[in-house]
């Protein structure tokens, strides 16, 4: 069953990207200085983002006692053997020149007494390779420094389906509170964030709803890797605390703080040579050990030995404030919580997937930097480095005719929110077995069927009049996309008020969660070992058979499937896309 809406604006664009964060709004200016049109598309406002949130910093070489080949070497170590080490490579090379361009944008990192960029070193890092700014806050500057740029963005809109035809993308479906529209465009980049929602806890904003993962399902292309969620060994414990949560960052054990578990002892001693510094995925499973040995819920992290801890870590600081922790003389309690998705849509390093004109970047793309495991801050050098190539590449399609003829919405399953976080939380979180995750994958097989007549794209519109070609003929297509982002040329008496655009787009994200949590059941349940941040109690070692990425795709039923040839970015065809029924 499919329905069809009304659409109430209508524009066109180059590219449409989908996303604000670090690689949206990077292959947006990018490619506008080369000449698209662009439009960006932003569930929340300015600063509603992951990159937003970024502590860290940004991995990139340093010019002295430091190589590209060291960077590699600890990519691909903390990978777990899942690396494409060409890859990770091309991606550690483009970095110093995507910092300089970030800087001739206007982004400030700390200087070090000389005058120089001040680096320090983080989990999995065999170096102090990591800048930062404002002290714990680089991802707010970035965040600052790009939207800046002054780019066309139409905040409070969600993709709702990306539409395809014979050549590949043809444009997007979206729904904001100016009614539903559609964008006529030959290209889309996928810059979505992560899927920190599928968790009761997680360091994501509340947007990072897996969007983007289920848009390119849904488009026809593949995804890999799912099952290796990284989780942040420490963010911020309070009881009862739930959703986002603040984190920690593993700068704050680079300058020398210390792992400890209530009675005082070390909670990574003897469990990797890099101690409080080993990989995430190492250190989240020791927390997740040493407290199910003492049958706590959180451990601690001793930063008291730190000198200016609140004017380096200000943001940190302040959380911990908020929450009666001082660190300079309490313990600060931690715990794991999801934090970074490793895998994601298939992407080759300039952003393009198996879709012609679907390209995808940052988070939610799986270009084979991360494997089975991300070291720490590569995610923004991945973000600035494969956004601006991203930017270029979709100059391939700017002479592609493309126009969005039929807008048909299939119904898709979604489950309740609380459940998909429930199940995902006790079964598919840091540690995992066969017994859990076939019982998550049961209870959402269960809901999902369920709730058959609460399908949401039957929920989205009431409407049933057919959009096609010139059926929609008294609107005009929006070629200034500035104005649109500034709500002009819409027509006034379709406009919905924000509560109801509001409701739309929840539907939407529990869909796209709903579909997510079930390609990574199956993924996870496939991968019978212990591999990265895919930790198996059942199957406690890494197998050698087992030494390749996971693709998945939807099924002609509309259902994910393993795809053997899901790595391969020459497979699609628009006969393969799957009904989402």
């Amino acid at each position: 069953m499919s329905t069809a809406p009304r659409i109430d604006w209508e524009a066109a664009a180059d590219l449409v990207v989908i996303g604000g964060g670090v690689a949206g709004l990077t292959a947006a200016r990018t490619a506008s200085l080369r000449g698209l049109r662009v439009l960006i598309l932003s569930k929340g406002g300015p600063t509603d983002t992951a990159t937003q949130y970024a502590q860290g910093g940004i991995a990139v070489v340093a010019p002295h006692e430091d190589s590209v080949e060291s960077h590699v070497r600890d990519t691909v170590e903390a990978g777990a053997g899942l690396c494409d080490e060409a890859a990770v490579r091309s991606i550690v090379e483009g970095g110093q020149a995507a910092v300089a361009a970030l800087t001739d944008l206007g982004a400030v990192f700390d200087l070090a007494r000389d005058g120089q960029i001040s680096r320090t070193r983080e989990g999995g890092h065999s170096t102090r390779r990591i800048i930062h700014a404002g002290g714990d806050a680089t991802g707010a500057e970035v965040q600052r420094a790009l939207n800046a740029a002054g780019l066309p963005v139409l905040f409070g809109a969600a993709a709702l389906e990306v539409v395809t035809g014979r050549s590949g993308v043809q444009g997007v479906i979206a729904v904001s509170e100016n009614g539903f529209g559609v964008v006529h465009t030959p290209a889309v980049l996928l810059a979505t964030g992560g899927l920190g929602q599928l968790y009761a806890l997680s360091t994501n904003p509340p947007g990072a709803t897996a969007d983007g993962i289920a848009l390119a399902l849904w488009a026809g292309a593949t995804v890999a890797d799912l099952e290796f969620v990284q989780f942040h060994p420490t963010v911020l414990y309070t009881p009862g605390g739930l959703g986002r949560r603040p984190l920690i960052s593993e700068a704050v054990r680079g300058e020398g703080a210390i792992l400890v578990d209530s009675e005082g002892h070390s909670v990574t001693a003897g469990v990797h040579p890099r101690g409080d510094l080993a990989p995430r995925d190492v250190v989240s499973r020791a927390i997740a050990a040493r407290m199910r040995a003492l049958g706590a819920d959180h451990v601690y992290l001793d930063a008291r030995a730190i000198d200016s801890f609140p004017q380096r870590f200000p943001t940190i600081t302040a959380s911990c404030l908020a929450a009666g922790i001082d660190p300079h003389t309490d313990l600060i309690p931690v715990a794991p919580a999801a934090h970074y998705q490793c895998g994601g849509v298939v992407t080759d390093t300039h952003g393009r997937t198996a879709v012609p004109g679907l390209y995808a970047a940052g988070e939610v793309a799986r270009t084979g930097l991360h494997g089975a495991n991300r070291l720490a801050s590569n995610s923004l050098l991945e973000g600035l480095v494969v956004g601006e190539r991203a930017g270029v590449a979709a100059a391939e399609r700017v002479d592609v005719e493309a126009h969005v003829t039929d807008v048909s919405f299939h119904t898709i399953p979604r489950a309740a929110r609380a459940l998909v976080q429930q199940s995902m939380t006790s079964h598919a979180s840091v540690v995992r077995d066969a017994a859990g995750l076939a019982e998550a994958a049961a209870r959402l097989r269960d809901a999902v069927s369920h709730s058959a007549a609460s399908r949401l794209r039957a929920e989205l519109t009431s409407a049933n009049q057919r959009f096609a070609g010139g059926a929609a003929s008294e609107l005009s297509v929006v070629s200034d996309l500035s104005a649109l982002s500034s709500n002009v040329a819409v027509q006034e008496t379709a406009q919905l008020n924000g509560a109801a655009a509001a409701q739309r787009i929840t539907a939407f994200e529990d869909a796209a969660l709903t579909l997510t949590a079930q390609v990574l059941l199956l993924s996870a349940a496939a991968r019978t070992e212990s591999r990265g941040s895919h930790t198996r109690s059942d199957h406690p070692i890494p197998d050698d058979h087992q030494h390749h990425s996971r693709a998945v795709r939807l099924g002609p039923e509309g259902h994910p499937v393993p795809a053997p040839d899901g790595l391969d970015l020459t497979t699609w065809t628009q006969d393969a896309i799957p009904s989402a029924s």
